[in-house]
């Protein structure tokens, strides 16, 4: 008996889950025949929406809301949640890890597959700063931008009971690494978030606070263009938040960031957003890489000079057909990655057939970006738009790119409820350890004398 061909999808992000949604529509007659098969494999349950973590994080958005099922969405796929370790290609065997293997005390098991399809992603890239390593907060999960916001809203609690002055300084020193996306859109929200609840606290005023964004260059979000950058920084500067351009952090030893332009700020939040870099999976599967250790790979998503290979999203360096400059890339982002998945479900499902593939080719169209409630920058077409619209016209292209009608609908019932009921202020720190209660309650016998 034949098997079915198999498509290994490493990773369920933008390009992952996309690129598996679409072949499983492109597919479905050999699905319903058995002579295909699609396995993605991710080391969670789901993808998430990226662009809506600031929003999470400062309540507009409920959690479960940023993220999609990838069983749900991918009812034709089987998924596999864990983690590949290791590929062979010349074999064409996929090394993984999953849930079960780690509670057997087994090692990794293989997999064979017809076409490897590698999208795992990218993670953050730290440098070898003091202290980061222990004080530092991430910004690229929704446990991240959850936790991020428990944190802060905990500080302000610690800043309104203590008696101490330095203790209520560090509390309220907010200090944010990375002016891109993720870091301003963090910032911005959260500083509006921290704002409103201060209102709640009968001895902290926002004049209280300080936050502080640190650019290791001369510009933020230099995708919305030079102008729209200046903006933004005036932006932030008329809110009072301290954006320091040309600057690098030093160390953050001991909860106190010290910047390379001498300042020093005690501080219990730094949060680290200053850029991505490839899987470290990449580097385990002997394919060709770039010097920044992505995929090498042609205009069809195919991985350079290798066959049954492809490659998208962060982790692949795709020559972008439509510059103007010879050798350009097309940018990491999820523009690019969205309509990545889709040409190359396209071009595998030709391959699978015997038929011609696609370059991809999209022209860049602009970006947009958040800077708190009713307040944004957009450099789109052409056109350059600040304030209400641009944040407007944000929360529309990213509503319609979320992916499902269900989160869709979701995700704009909760826009429209927060335009006539209060922000949730409320920190739910415990849940990142559920268990203490019980582990408390079962080391002091406090159950019992309750009882």
């Amino acid at each position: 008996m034949k098997h079915p061909a198999r498509i290994l999808v490493v990773g369920g992000g933008y390009v992952g889950m996309y690129t598996a949604l679409r072949l499983q529509r492109k597919l479905r007659n050999e699905l319903r025949s058995g002579t295909v098969e699609i396995v993605v494999v991710d080391p969670d349950p789901y993808m998430t929406y990226q662009p809506f973590l600031p929003e999470a994080a400062a309540g507009s958005i409920s959690p479960r809301h940023v993220v999609v099922p990838l069983r749900r969405v991918l009812d034709r796929c089987h998924v596999v949640i864990g983690e590949v370790t290791g590929v062979d290609h010349a074999k064409r065997t996929a090394t993984m890890k999953t849930l079960a293997t780690e509670e057997e005390g087994a090692g990794g098991v293989e997999m064979e597959y017809d076409e490897l399809v590698l999208a795992p992603g990218s993670i953050s890239r730290t440098l070898p700063v003091p202290g980061l390593a222990d004080f530092g907060i991430g910004f690229k999960t929704v446990e991240e931008a959850i936790g991020l916001r428990n944190h802060v809203l905990e500080q302000l609690d610690i800043a309104s009971s203590t008696r101490d002055p330095a203790v209520r300084d560090a509390a309220l020193t907010f200090v944010f690494v990375g002016g891109g996306y993720a870091g301003v859109e963090a910032l911005a929200e959260l500083e509006d978030m921290a704002r409103y609840a201060v209102r709640y606290y009968h001895n902290v005023r926002p004049e209280d606070m300080k936050w502080l964004l640190v650019e290791a260059t001369g510009r933020i979000l230099p995708e919305v263009g030079e102008e729209m950058g200046e903006y933004a920084v005036r932006e932030l500067r008329g809110r009072n938040i301290d954006v320091r351009l040309n600057t690098r952090l030093e160390t953050c030893e001991n909860r106190v960031a010290v910047l390379d332009d001498g300042a020093r700020f005690p501080t219990r939040t730094l949060v680290w957003t200053a850029g991505v870099k490839p899987h470290p999976i990449l580097a385990a599967t002997g394919l060709p890489l770039n010097e920044r250790g992505r995929l090498k790979c042609t205009a069809a998503l195919r991985v350079a000079g290798v066959e049954h290979a492809w490659g998208a999203g962060d982790a692949a360096a795709v020559p972008d057909v439509t510059a103007e400059e010879p050798g350009k890339e097309c940018a990491p982002n999820a523009q690019h990655a969205v309509r990545q998945a889709k040409q190359l479900a396209e071009n595998i499902t030709a391959a699978l057939r015997g038929e011609p593939v696609e370059d991809y080719a999209h022209k860049y169209v602009g970006s947009v970006a958040s800077l708190g409630l009713h307040k944004g920058v957009a450099h789109v077409y052409g056109r350059k738009l600040k304030g209400y619209p641009a944040w407007f016209m944000h929360r529309a292209y990213h509503l319609s790119r979320v992916p499902t009608l269900n989160r869709k609908a979701r995700v704009l019932a909760e826009w429209t409820l927060a335009a006539f009921f209060k922000r949730e202020i409320v920190s739910l720190g415990s849940l990142e350890n559920p268990r203490a209660e019980f582990e408390l309650a079962a080391g002091t016998g406090r159950h019992n004398e309750a009882s």
